[in-house]
């Protein structure tokens, strides 16, 4: 990693010591406290979307893990960086749950699922939405974290932000791009910037481990987070 990424970084990090340590010393309350006493850095809400959930458990990892579980942990974390940070976020899930407004069969629950994330992101005046997703691949040699745009000139800009920030400080060496999401419904529909992280493959062995553990999961949340920064700063 070069030095101009690392220092880039460096106050996300610092605030994640922060936040653990806060956490542990203080109690969970009181880091809650400080960060609600935060100014709020921008006029942007950021809804992290934790993809899948509930009926939905989306891909399941080499080791048994579902996807819905990793996409929520990895959201939870990121919710609580950001807020720290001074910024409105909105979570479309906090449990493991759908969305769902109706519908009888499972297949009827998942359109009705990903049509109530598109209304939040679509009401929310200012929105910017980050949704957390998994890959996975019949061969497990494929690695590397990708992000994919919504049909806005902003969110292939903050994509690309993103993208270039994940190969210079987490995936060193990968020639993943960003690219546009086609065919993916949540990002075709939603009329605001919005981005779809897949943070790694679960069919990958050694980068499912990364993506279970709690230090890897909170160094993607820094780096997301920077990305949301540079983003919001200029927009």
């Amino acid at each position: 990693m070069s030095r101009e990424n690392w220092i880039g970084l460096l106050p996300f990090y610092l605030l994640v010591v922060v936040l653990l340590l806060g956490a542990a010393q203080l109690g969970s309350d009181a880091v809650t406290a400080i960060a609600d006493a935060q100014p709020v850095r921008s006029n942007h809400t950021i809804i992290i979307d934790a993809g899948h959930g509930g009926v939905d458990g989306g891909a399941t990892s080499c080791t048994g893990v579902l996807e819905s579980q990793l996409n929520l942990q990895i959201a939870l974390r990121l919710d609580d960086l950001l807020h720290l940070l001074g910024y409105r976020t909105l979570m479309i899930r906090r449990d493991d749950i759908s969305v769902y407004t109706e519908g009888e069969t499972i297949a009827q629950k998942k359109i009705s699922d990903l049509k109530e994330r598109v209304r939040i992101v679509n009401t929310t005046e200012n929105a910017v939405l980050i949704s957390i997703h998994q890959n996975t691949f019949s061969d497990n040699r494929y690695g590397g974290a990708q992000v994919f745009y919504a049909n806005t000139e902003q969110s292939r800009e903050l994509a690309q932000i993103l993208q270039e920030s994940i190969v210079t400080t987490v995936n060193s060496g990968s020639n993943r791009r960003c690219k546009k999401a086609e065919g993916v419904y949540l990002m075709k529909q939603i009329e605001k910037t919005g981005i779809l992280i897949e943070c790694g493959f679960l069919s990958n062995p050694t980068e499912e481990a990364l993506l279970r553990s709690d230090a890897y999961q909170m160094k993607l949340c820094c780096v997301i987070a920077s990305a949301i920064s540079n983003f919001t700063d200029k927009a």
